[in-house]
């Protein structure tokens, strides 16, 4: 009987050595401990070392927690850029670097502490964020280095490095020698459970209900003789607990606004494309509307805030519009950034009675010591109880929150250090 005919024999295969199985686990340890043993990130910088450079920065990942996908995927992406550089002629050296400051790390060591920290001083707190720091450098070093990304990972750049925190205060000093440093207040979003400011890649937004309240503010003086007497300004806000820090009442230099009667009697000061729309919001009914005049002529009126012995000047503003409200804004500088820089425009007060809990610090008994969100139903209650709610409500809407602690933000004028770019010197 023949043989079955083998037909792996009649091909003209080549012959390897290369295994079957690729083994990865088994394998890539391997590969990463001989690329250390020749040192071939070195061998790299002194090859290419008369090429052009090229230099891609890392921008440093917190010192804190595990490496996670994101972070897994931002450094591998970055090796491959670095590489590629390297493969098409350049010198890219690649020098890796770790963020050790920052409420990240002071959250996570405040719940390791616990109830100890009570007993810490301020430098062992900071001893112990920096032995927090370190052991996720060391940990983060290894996770990348066992992803098989090339640097100098013996020699990173960490903030928390004396030599790094020395060229910033030196570079701080020759500004403030200079004349560029000064100190001033800005409205920033402020978590007042973390109690830090936050940059705007630091916000999230979620749906949020708030209150939704119209306002009356009693015109006090300064109106255009055909002006009619017994008037009020209407505003509406989401923000109840601004009202505090009302200082002025922002109109639109062009929309024209009248004064619309109510069958009660009184008599509303409103954009006058909006009347419908407040009407069909507060549930008034106006039976005649007096005058049209643009915001530019009505920069003469005061008014009387709703509960506080504090008289408010007309300001005029580009922000304000017909999508919402009454097209009349209540300006708090203290609580918003337009709101600032036209307080900063007319000369008001940047008022801003509210510390970094989010507490009232002062004002009347009803809301003073009081969280700012907790506060809102108390200054709901006192408008009503002097006359001023127009109509109360509720909105759903989109609101920013922090990202670590995904409490709602509030706008809040701080004390902060500023670099002027505008400098003449």
């Amino acid at each position: 009987m023949e043989k079955p005919l083998e037909l792996k024999n009649t091909l003209n295969l080549p012959r390897t050595d290369f295994p079957m199985k690729a083994r990865l686990p088994q394998s890539e340890p391997l590969r990463l401990a001989r690329w250390e043993r020749d040192r071939l990130y070195q061998q790299l910088r002194q090859r290419r070392k008369q090429a052009p450079v090229f230099v891609l920065h890392d921008g440093p990942p917190y010192a804190n927690g595990e490496v996670h996908p994101g972070t897994a995927l931002n450094k591998i992406l970055k090796d491959l850029v670095v590489r590629s550089r390297s493969m098409a002629g350049f010198n890219a050296p690649f020098v890796p670097g770790w963020d050790c400051h920052g409420l990240p790390i002071e959250i996570n060591v405040d719940k390791q502490l616990g109830a100890r920290k009570a007993g810490l001083s301020a430098l062992e707190i900071r001893q112990a964020c920096r032995a927090y720091a370190e052991r996720f450098v060391d940990l983060h070093r290894q996770t990348f280095m066992r992803l098989g990304c090339l640097g100098d990972w013996q020699n990173p750049y960490l903030t928390m490095s004396h030599q790094y925190e020395f060229v910033i205060a030196d570079a701080f000093l020759t500004f403030l020698e200079k004349g560029y440093v000064y100190k001033g207040l800005r409205p920033v979003l402020w978590c007042w459970h973390d109690q830090t400011a936050l940059a705007e890649a630091e916000i999230e937004y979620e749906e949020r209900t708030s209150p939704s309240i119209y306002v009356r503010y009693a015109v006090t003086g300064g109106a255009p003789d055909d002006f009619p007497q017994n008037v009020f300004a209407v505003i509406w806000t989401t923000t109840p607990w601004t009202l505090p820090a009302s200082m002025a009442l922002a109109f639109h230099p062009q929309l024209r606004y009248t004064v619309a009667e109510r069958d009660t009697g009184e008599r509303y000061l409103i954009a006058e494309d909006l009347v419908d729309t407040v009407a069909r919001e507060t549930g008034a009914t106006f039976v005649k509307q007096t005058g049209a005049w643009t915001g530019e002529q009505l920069t003469g009126l005061t008014y009387q805030h709703p509960f506080l012995d504090r008289t408010l000047p007309t300001v005029l503003g580009d922000y304000v519009t017909l999508e919402q409200g009454t097209g009349v804004v209540h300006t708090a500088p203290g609580h918003g950034a337009e709101d600032f820089e036209t307080g900063q425009k007319y000369g008001i007060d940047i008022y801003c009675p509210v510390d970094q809990a989010g507490r009232f610090t002062e004002g009347l008994d009803a809301y003073r010591g009081i969280q700012v969100f907790d506060a809102n139903p108390r200054i709901v209650e006192l408008l009503q109880q002097c006359g001023a709610l127009v109509a109360h409500g509720s909105i759903q809407h989109s609101y920013p929150h922090c990202w670590r602690c995904h409490h709602p933000l509030i706008f809040r004028a701080t004390q902060q250090w500023f670099i002027s770019l505008e400098h003449n010197n």
